[in-house]
């Protein structure tokens, strides 16, 4: 029962993050008036589909990925002949000027190209944070930075902070929520500088020593020595929390990105597909605020590394569309070809060697 759940749960938030994604491509290119001729989630063998306004939508075996596939001038032109003219959506009011309507993908202007482009990464940072909005409204409480008690013994106290003190900043760096601020400290003994709210006055403290609370046998259980009291769950609460906890898993995803590009961590730490299914099982057993978690870590993981500048992925292709639309000249079509076929070879290099890293991991 427990691996079907896991199994179920796994399709859904790779369904889910895939499919937000390939969205966003389509959504940008009939925005553009750019002729999607099929939208598909999934790889592999077919498992279903239908046609609707000229787009074939298509379900796969696989629910590793997805792809949108433009029409060439050719295809095009064969669509016309047989798409009624019924079935062509109403022209509305758009973004960006249509040329041609139903025009294939490389007559788009390239602009268009480009937030054609980049709307797949910024679908998957939408969902993360509405995933994460559903989280913070589902908090029991939402910590401030006012200190509300101390604990025994307790440093902080001792070197200048007091009971109601408000902090604003630790270090020089604002603090707005009980999440960043206890980001500030690593859980051991350290001097901090901080300013204060005290009463009506900003009041600066030079020395102020923080250090971890412990249980009885010494464990850290938590990095400071006080605890702040809760702030009232009003929107502007809840939009602030949720945009700290968006900047959390996002910077530490650019974190590991660039840790494993400088060297500092191998590949043998990267975790594919399977890898993924395995934190999932583990997300299930502790409940759907943990998948809501990983869902909103697997999404702004996908937009941001799609928008890296490695070729066969999106930030790729956006560099290319960049230079063209400043430039007015476009990247010579070879060498795109050229640059994205090896890029994609790497990939699938890559992607094998994790898989079989998962397998080994876990057989």
């Amino acid at each position: 029962m427990t691996a079907l759940l896991t199994g179920l749960v796994s399709v859904l938030v790779f369904g889910v993050v895939i499919l937000v994604h390939e969205w966003g491509h389509f959504w940008a290119a009939r925005h553009c008036g750019i002729r999607v001729e099929e939208f598909s989630i999934g790889f592999g063998p077919k498992l279903f589909s239908w046609h609707k306004n000229g787009t074939r939508y298509t379900l796969r075996l696989i629910p590793l990925g997805g792809y949108n596939l433009f029409s060439t001038p050719e295809e095009a032109e064969d669509a016309e002949a047989i798409v009624p003219p019924t079935a062509a959506p109403k022209k509305k009011k758009r973004l960006f000027p249509l040329v041609v309507y139903g025009q294939e993908f490389e007559q788009a202007g390239a602009w268009q190209r480009f937030f054609v482009t980049l709307w797949g990464a910024v679908m998957n940072f939408l969902l993360g944070f509405v995933v994460l909005l559903i989280l913070v409204f589902s908090m029991e409480n939402l910590g401030g930075t006012t200190v509300a008690q101390f604990v025994d013994n307790a440093t902080s106290s001792a070197t200048g902070l007091q009971l109601g003190d408000t902090i604003l900043k630790v270090n020089g760096e604002p603090v707005h929520t009980a999440n960043s601020l206890s980001q500030k400290f690593d859980g051991t003994a350290k001097q901090y500088t901080m300013t204060v709210l005290r009463g009506d006055q900003v009041v600066e403290l030079d020395s102020v020593t923080v250090s971890p609370t412990t249980d009885e046998e010494g464990n850290i259980v938590s990095g400071v020595d006080f605890r702040v009291s809760a702030v009232p769950k009003t929107l502007p609460n809840v939009l602030v929390q949720t945009g700290e906890f968006f900047q959390y898993y996002s910077t530490a995803i650019l974190g590991s990105f660039w840790q494993l590009a400088t060297g500092q961590v191998g590949v043998d730490q990267l975790s594919g597909p399977i890898g993924t299914v395995s934190a999932v099982s583990q997300a299930v057993q502790y409940g759907w605020r943990d998948v809501l978690s990983l869902m909103a870590l697997l999404t702004i993981n996908v937009g941001i590394f799609n928008l890296l500048p490695i070729p066969a992925l999106d930030g790729c292709k956006l560099l290319f569309l960049l230079f063209e639309g400043l430039s007015g000249r476009s990247v010579p079509q070879k060498f795109q070809i050229a640059v994205n076929t090896v890029g994609m070879v790497l990939l699938l290099w890559l992607m094998l060697l994790v898989t079989m890293q998962d397998i080994t991991r876990i057989f």
